[in-house]
């Protein structure tokens, strides 16, 4: 899947999405979804500027009830992320149960689990820096529920080479189906992967009923595992210049909205800071989207170092990243405001938000 960086392509991406064809085949590996998803995490386009571009098509709320509720789940899980800062990396309401195992198994990394529909999208994962969400949630039950494998190891390798990759719904995601951020653990055996991804392969270590997989043994082809240490190469870069009488917006990964503060005379400065990095590496893959997104920003200049270091008060927009800067804080767009307390779960987000919608 090819993502384009203009501006323009990716408006043209929303305005060829069809949000009742998702709802119909969204499950499918080939299914219409939408492809906005590296987008978004960037902070390139906002959820309600998707949802708002989709209503002057024509398509009310009800028809595209389903993705605006896949959307949700993003904020939710943003929503999540500012409650409870670095705390989303850690087992968030139970234990993980029965790990034997931390690191990756090589057999990911090596597209080797013998699952065909599997193996063939892990061996292109690294240069295309994207998978359909079910496989994801493939991945993470063979390898958490199947493997035994502690989650956080594995949700930094996938987050690393995503060009999607959001700290807050990549974690969550993984808790969802380990079970430390749900009541119960997600499983897929090889007739829901045939169904999903259109393959008929029979006699794997999930050829079984549903019922049978939370009592198999580890299965050979995932015993054993790699400890990695991923790197992240950082961009070139300088101290910027900033006029002082000019006012100075400030961008990060997560915030790289083009219509920020737009058409105003002012200092624009992306600053990628080395401590967020050497907790959260990402490819060259994929810091190379960032920073082609980044060049739809008139005169952006890149800044890799501390955003203390700049003396500054700049003006950004919220995100739990950058919750230490120094500044002018301006909201982030959430799909309604107002809707504030604890939401211990997705649905009891989505059932106060809905009625708003």
């Amino acid at each position: 899947m090819h993502f384009p960086t203009e501006l323009e392509a990716v408006y043209q991406r929303i305005d060829q999405f069809d949000p009742v064809r998702y709802a119909q085949s969204r499950n499918f590996i080939s299914g219409g979804v939408s492809y906005l998803s590296p987008y978004l995490s960037r902070g390139f386009i906002s959820i309600p500027f998707v949802i708002d571009r989709l209503q002057k098509r024509g398509f009310e709320i009800a028809d595209m009830e389903k993705f605006v509720q896949e959307l949700a789940w993003r904020e939710f899980y943003t929503r999540t992320w500012f409650k409870m800062g670095d705390d989303i990396f850690k087992d968030i309401r139970h234990p993980q149960e029965n790990v034997h195992y931390r690191g990756i198994p090589k057999a990911i990394l090596q597209s080797k689990t013998g699952i065909h529909a599997l193996d063939k999208n892990l061996s292109t994962f690294p240069n295309t820096g994207y998978l359909h969400n079910h496989l994801r949630m493939y991945i993470a039950s063979i390898t958490c529920n199947i493997g035994k494998y502690h989650w956080l190891d594995l949700s930094k390798w996938m987050y690393y080479h995503l060009l999607d990759g959001d700290l807050a719904s990549n974690a969550l995601s993984w808790q969802w189906c380990a079970g430390t951020f749900s009541n119960k653990l997600y499983y897929v055996n090889q007739e829901n992967i045939n169904k999903y991804t259109r393959s008929n392969q029979t006699g794997t270590f999930l050829d079984l009923d549903y019922e049978d997989l939370p009592h198999m043994l580890v299965p050979d082809a995932l015993k054993n595992s790699e400890e990695i240490e991923w790197v992240f190469e950082p961009p070139i870069s300088k101290m910027p210049v900033i006029d002082p009488d000019l006012p100075t917006f400030i961008y990060t990964h997560y915030t790289l909205d083009p219509l920020f503060h737009a058409g105003e005379e002012g200092n624009r400065v992306l600053v990628l800071e080395p401590a967020h990095f050497h907790k959260h590496p990402i490819s060259p893959k994929s810091l190379q989207f960032i920073l082609d997104l980044a060049k739809n920003i008139p005169n952006l200049q890149v800044y890799y170092g501390a955003y203390a270091d700049l003396g500054l008060k700049g003006i950004f927009q919220d995100h739990p990243i950058n919750s230490h800067f120094d500044g002018h804080c301006e909201p982030f767009p959430y799909l309604r405001e107002g809707i504030d307390g604890n939401f211990p779960s997705f649905f009891s987000f989505w059932n106060k938000l809905k009625p708003r919608l």
